[in-house]
């Protein structure tokens, strides 16, 4: 069972405005990513389903993040059908992420009061996403879509909380332009996690990363 309910995760996602989006077929290694990002001030966290056995490393990173990351809400992405989504919702997924919209993953997650952001690239799928009970819906692809996708849309759905990920940037430049277009939060993946740092297993970077991204977010919501 999932340890956040959906309203407490929507309140992490809120409270910090960035979801790390992380995959590593090594579990040790994905629970020194999670812990980076944790010291950096991260409270919700997407694993993503992306290879094989993905679910078993799901598994024992849920586990570590209970105890070393109290406060850290687990979620997991790519998930496209509902028996994956169940899958993982029986495991501990705090929040199931996709890269589409199912009606089906939306029931399941509904069920057990499991937060579903489901990806959408036009106005009328975040409508429907809404319709089904999503409370987050997820803009993707972002750098394809851009700031004045998610401005135009919330001019007459001011209610929508969205979640761009695509193409994400740690840069003030960029996540200043998405705060400022009205985005919910922001899902961030290799540009937070370059590959050289990972293998250099360089987690003090990735800490800092985080905590300078959070900063400019916090900054860019202020003005």
């Amino acid at each position: 069972m999932a340890k956040f309910d959906k309203l407490a995760v929507m309140a992490k996602i809120g409270g910090t405005g960035m979801v790390p989006v992380f995959y590593h077929k090594d579990a040790e290694i994905a629970k020194k990513v999670i812990k980076a990002c944790y010291d950096g001030g991260v409270r919700a966290f997407e694993f993503t389903n992306r290879g094989d056995f993905a679910h078993e490393v799901f598994a024992e990173v849920v586990k570590y993040a209970a105890k070393e990351c109290p406060d850290m809400a687990m979620g997991i992405g790519s998930i496209v059908d509902p028996a994956t989504a169940a899958l993982y919702i029986q495991m501990g997924a705090c929040f199931v992420v996709g890269p589409l919209f199912n009606p089906e993953v939306a029931r399941i997650c509904n069920r057990r009061l499991v937060a579903y952001a489901p990806g959408c690239g036009s106005v009328s799928e975040v409508g429907m996403a809404q319709e089904m009970g999503c409370d987050l819906c997820k803009v993707f692809p972002g750098d394809v879509l851009g700031p004045k996708f998610v401005k135009g849309l919330t001019a007459p759905m001011p209610w929508s909380k969205l979640m761009v990920t695509g193409g994400v940037e740690p840069t003030e430049e960029n996540l200043s332009a998405w705060v400022k277009a009205g985005v919910y939060c922001v899902g961030m993946g290799s540009k937070l996690f370059p590959k050289d740092k990972i293998a250099a297993e360089d987690w003090n970077f990735i800490t800092e990363k985080c905590k300078v991204a959070l900063g400019y977010i916090a900054e860019a919501r202020s003005k």
